[in-house]
C-alpha cells in the first residue's frame, strides 16, 4: 500500500480578517492522523480532550480546556465501527455545546449511513435522516462533508451543509498520471455524472456499467455502455465497501477488450472480503483517500491520497466566514 500526502492549494487567495472568535480543532478516535494532518494544515494544534471508555463500554468525554466562545471543529468520520464513533461525534458536540461552545462544527469526511437514504423496500429506516437528526438535535451548528453517497442527504439537516468533493485530489493524482488512451468508467447509472465530471477534467471518454443489484451487497453486471476495448479503464466510485461491485465490473470491463483497469474512490470503506477481492481482481490499482483510517491492513494495489489539505481550507474559510464553493470554481 503505497500512502501519497497531496496537499491541495486553493484556487482563490484568502485575504480576509480573522473573526472574533478562536478556532480549536478537536478529533474522536474515528481518524485521529487525519486530524493531526488538518492541524498542521491550520497551524492549529488539536484541542485536549478525553475520548475513552468507562469499564462498561460507555463512551467517556472530557473537554479539557476552555472552549468557551470558541469555534469548534470536531473531526470525526462515522466509519467502521459506526456506532462507537457516531456516539463519540455526537458527545463531544454535547460536551462542547455544555461548555459554551459559540460554534459547533461537525467534520464528518465520511458519512455513515448514507447509504440508507430511502425507503428501497417497505418496513426498512431511513437512517441517513435519523443520523441527520441525531446530529442537529446534539447540538451541532453546521456540518462539513465529503462526496455523500446521495447528494439530497444535504437536506436531511436543518442546520447549514457544506459539501466538499475529493475529485480534485482524485483527478490531479490521474492527470500526473498521464495515462494515454483513457476511458472513465462509472460502475452503476448512478455514479454517471460523477465519472462525466472526472472524464471531463482528464479529457477521456466516457463509459457506464448497467448492473442491476441484487442485495445490499451484491450486484450483477448486465453489460458495458461505450467504447472500451484497447483503452485504460479508469472506474470511479464515490465508495469501495466489500469491492464485489468494483471486481465485476472489472471483470466485465476486461471482457469487452479494456488493456488495463484501474480504479478510484473517495472513501475506502474496505469491509469484509474487500482486500482479498481486490488482490485477485483485475484490478492493477486502488486509489482512495485517508477520509476512513485502512489501520494496519495493506495491499501492494492501494495508493491513499490525503485530503487534510482541502478539509483545512475548508475549515479556515468557514471559520473566516469566506465562501467554501470558490474552491471548486
Amino acid at each position: 500500500m503505497t500512502t501519497v500526502c497531496m496537499d491541495l492549494k486553493p484556487r482563490v487567495a484568502y485575504t480576509g480578517g480573522a473573526m472574533q472568535t478562536q478556532l480549536k480543532l478537536f478529533s474522536g478516535n474515528a481518524n485521529k492522523q487525519l486530524a493531526q494532518e488538518i492541524g498542521r494544515y491550520l497551524k492549529v494544534s488539536l484541542g485536549k480532550a478525553l475520548v475513552g471508555r468507562f469499564p462498561d463500554g460507555e463512551v467517556n468525554i472530557k473537554i479539557e480546556e476552555n472552549v468557551r466562545g470558541t469555534d469548534c471543529f470536531i473531526i470525526q468520520p462515522t466509519s467502521f465501527p459506526a456506532n462507537d464513533n457516531l456516539m463519540e461525534l455526537l458527545l463531544l458536540i454535547d460536551a462542547l455545546r455544555r461548555s459554551s461552545a459559540a460554534r459547533i462544527t461537525a467534520v464528518i469526511p465520511y458519512y455513515g449511513y448514507g447509504r440508507q437514504d430511502r425507503k428501497a423496500e417497505p418496513r426498512v429506516p431511513i437512517s441517513a435522516k435519523l443520523v441527520a437528526n441525531i446530529i442537529s438535535a446534539a447540538g451541532a451548528s453546521r456540518v462539513l462533508t465529503m462526496d455523500l453517497h446521495a447528494a439530497q442527504i444535504q437536506g436531511f439537516f436543518d442546520i447549514p451543509v457544506d459539501h466538499l468533493f475529493a475529485n480534485p485530489v482524485l483527478i490531479e493524482y490521474f492527470r500526473k498520471k498521464r495515462i494515454n488512451n483513457l476511458v472513465v468508467v462509472s460502475p452503476d447509472a448512478g455514479g454517471t455524472e460523477r465519472a462525466r465530471a472526472f472524464a471531463k477534467r482528464l479529457k477521456s471518454g466516457l463509459a457506464i456499467i448497467d448492473k442491476r443489484r441484487t442485495s445490499p451487497t451484491e450486484a450483477a453486471v448486465m453489460h458495458v455502455i461505450g467504447e472500451v476495448k484497447g483503452k485504460v479503464a479508469l472506474i470511479i466510485d464515490d465508495l469501495v465497501d466489500t469491492a464485489g461491485t468494483l471486481v465485476k465490473a472489472a471483470e466485465a470491463l476486461k471482457k469487452a477488450g479494456a488493456s488495463r483497469i484501474m480504479a478510484g474512490a473517495a472513501h475506502g470503506v474496505m469491509a469484509g472480503p474487500a482486500f482479498e477481492r481486490l488482490e485477485q481482481s483485475e484490478i492493477e490499482s486502488l486509489v482512495i483517500t485517508n477520509s476512513i483510517p485502512l489501520g494496519d491492513r495493506h495491499s501492494r494495489k492501494i495508493t491513499v491520497l490525503s485530503v487534510a489539505g482541502i478539509l483545512g481550507e475548508a475549515i479556515k474559510r468557514i471559520h473566516m466566514e469566506r465562501s467554501v464553493s470558490e474552491l471548486f470554481v
